[in-house]
C-alpha cells in the first residue's frame, strides 16, 4: 500500500471515530468517486469488523446505465460485497431532471437501507462537488446555510448519509483508482454544460489561477457550517423561549419574535414553515423577506403551502387550506404526511376517508370555539367523512371516538433546528 493509500484510508476511517457501524451502506454509481469509495471502505476496517453492502441506482435514462449498473454489481462481487440494483422509472420528462432523479435516488437508498439494517449510508461526493456547490450557491446569493455546502453527515429518508470523502479532491481519488488499477465509467452527462454543475465545474477551472482552488472553496463551505451551527444553536434557544406546537402548527410570541435578530428570526420562520409543510426546501428569499416584514405589521400572509396569522399575541404558522382542499386518504394512512387518524374503539372503518375539514365541516362542529384554536388552523385540520357526510373532527371538538394522531410532535421540531 502506497503512502497515499494509507493516507486516504486513514482520513475515511477517521469519519466513523470510535462509532463503526455493523453494517455499512455504499451508494456506487460505477463513477470514480463511487468505485473509489467501495474499495477504499473494503480496505479501511479490521476484518469482520463492518459488513459492507452495496447498492447502485440506475435512473433509466441512458441505455448503457443498465450494463453499468450490472459492472458494479461484478466489482462488488469480487469484492464479496452483497449487491442490489434499484431502477427509478418515475421521469415523465418535465420539470429539473437532476432534482427529481436526486430525491429518487435518496429515497430508493433509504429504503433499500431499511430493508438491510443498515443505519449509515455512505456516498462518494468529493471536495469537488463541495466547491461547485458553494459557486451554485454563490450565484443565487446564498446566505451562511447555503454557502455551507454539502454536509458531511445527514439525515435523509430516517438513514444518515455520511459522505467521507469531502475532503478529499477528485484527482487524488483518480490516482488511487489507477495505482490499485480499477476501472470506472464516465457518465457522458459531466460533460453537458446544460446542466449547472457542469458549467461550475468549467468555471472552477478557469477560476483557479485566481487562487479560487477546490480546497479554498471547501475550505470556505466548512467555516460557513461552523457559523451555521452557531446559529441554528441560538435559533433553537430562541425557539424554545418563545414557540410551541399546537394543533400541529407552530405558535410564535409575536412580541418577543420580533426583537429576534433579523437572521435568527428568519431561520425560525423557514423552519417552522418547513415543518408544517413537510418540505425539504426553504423559501425564495424576496417572498420570505416580505413575510417577515408582513409578522412585524401584524399582517398575515401565505407562504409554501402555509398561511401566517396573527391571534392576540401570538403568530401562527399554520396549514394553508388550499394546500390540502384535495388531500385524501383512508383512515389509519398518513394524511398530509402529518397526521394520522385513528378509531379508538376498533371500529369498521369502511367506506371513511380522511380530508381537510375546510369551512362546510366546520359549521358541524358546535364547540369549534372552545378549542381556542382560528377558524383558518381548524379549516385545515383532518376530519373523518362518510362521503357528504362529517364522522369526526377531534381536533374542531368533534371526536366522535377519533383520535387525530400527529406523526412528528413538538420535539421533533425542536431537534429540526438542529439537524442539516
Amino acid at each position: 500500500m502506497s503512502e497515499s493509500d494509507a493516507d486516504i484510508l486513514a482520513s475515511v476511517r477517521g469519519k466513523f471515530h470510535a462509532m463503526v457501524p455493523k453494517r455499512l451502506g455504499v451508494a456506487v454509481s460505477g463513477g470514480g468517486d463511487s468505485v473509489a469509495l467501495l474499495h477504499v471502505l473494503s480496505r479501511c476496517f479490521e476484518p469482520g469488523q463492518v459488513e459492507l453492502f452495496a447498492a447502485t441506482v440506475d435512473h433509466g435514462l441512458r441505455r448503457e446505465a443498465t450494463r453499468e449498473a450490472e459492472g458494479v454489481a461484478e466489482f462488488a462481487a469480487g469484492m464479496n460485497i452483497p449487491h442490489e440494483i434499484l431502477t427509478w422509472s418515475g421521469w415523465d420528462g418535465t420539470g429539473n431532471l437532476q432534482d427529481q432523479a436526486r430525491r429518487a435516488r435518496y429515497r430508493l437508498l433509504g429504503g433499500w437501507a431499511r430493508a438491510k439494517g443498515i443505519a449509515i449510508l455512505t456516498t462518494g461526493h468529493t471536495a469537488d462537488d463541495q466547491a461547485e456547490t458553494v459557486l451554485m450557491r454563490l450565484a443565487r446569493s446564498a446566505g451562511v446555510s447555503g454557502l455551507a455546502g454539502i454536509p458531511e453527515r445527514r439525515t435523509i429518508e430516517g438513514i444518515t448519509v455520511l459522505r467521507p470523502f469531502l475532503n478529499q479532491n477528485r484527482a487524488a481519488l483518480r490516482q488511487y483508482l489507477v495505482r490499485n488499477e480499477l476501472t470506472w465509467v464516465e457518465d457522458p452527462s459531466n460533460q453537458d454544460e446544460r446542466f449547472e454543475r457542469i458549467r461550475m465545474r468549467r468555471a472552477l477551472e478557469a477560476l483557479e489561477p485566481l487562487g479560487l482552488t477546490v480546497d479554498r472553496l471547501s475550505t470556505v463551505a466548512q467555516n460557513m457550517a461552523q457559523a451555521r451551527e452557531a446559529l441554528d444553536w441560538y435559533t433553537f434557544l430562541a425557539a424554545q423561549d418563545l414557540s410551541s406546537v399546537q394543533g400541529g402548527d407552530i405558535v410564535l410570541d409575536q412580541r418577543r419574535f420580533r426583537t429576534l435578530p433579523g437572521e435568527i428570526g428568519r431561520r425560525l420562520l423557514v423552519r417552522a414553515i418547513n415543518w408544517v409543510s413537510h418540505s425539504d426546501y426553504p423559501p425564495r428569499s424576496a417572498p420570505l423577506q416580505d413575510l417577515m416584514d408582513a409578522i412585524r405589521r401584524g399582517r398575515s400572509m401565505t407562504l409554501s403551502g402555509c398561511l401566517v396569522l396573527h391571534q392576540g399575541g401570538s403568530v401562527w404558522v399554520a396549514r394553508e387550506y388550499s394546500a390540502v382542499a384535495r388531500k385524501r386518504c383512508k383512515p389509519g394512512e398518513i394524511w398530509d404526511n402529518r397526521w394520522r387518524m385513528v378509531a379508538e374503539d376498533g371500529r369498521d372503518t369502511s367506506g371513511l376517508d380522511v380530508r381537510a375539514l375546510g369551512r362546510a365541516g366546520l359549521a358541524h362542529c358546535p364547540d369549534a370555539r372552545a378549542t381556542g384554536l382560528p377558524v383558518p388552523v381548524l379549516q385545515a385540520s383532518p376530519s373523518v367523512w362518510r362521503g357528504g357526510e362529517l364522522v369526526a373532527a377531534p381536533l374542531a371538538g368533534m371526536p366522535a371516538g377519533w383520535a387525530a394522531q400527529l406523526i412528528y410532535g413538538g420535539e421533533e421540531f425542536f431537534a429540526s433546528l438542529l439537524s442539516h
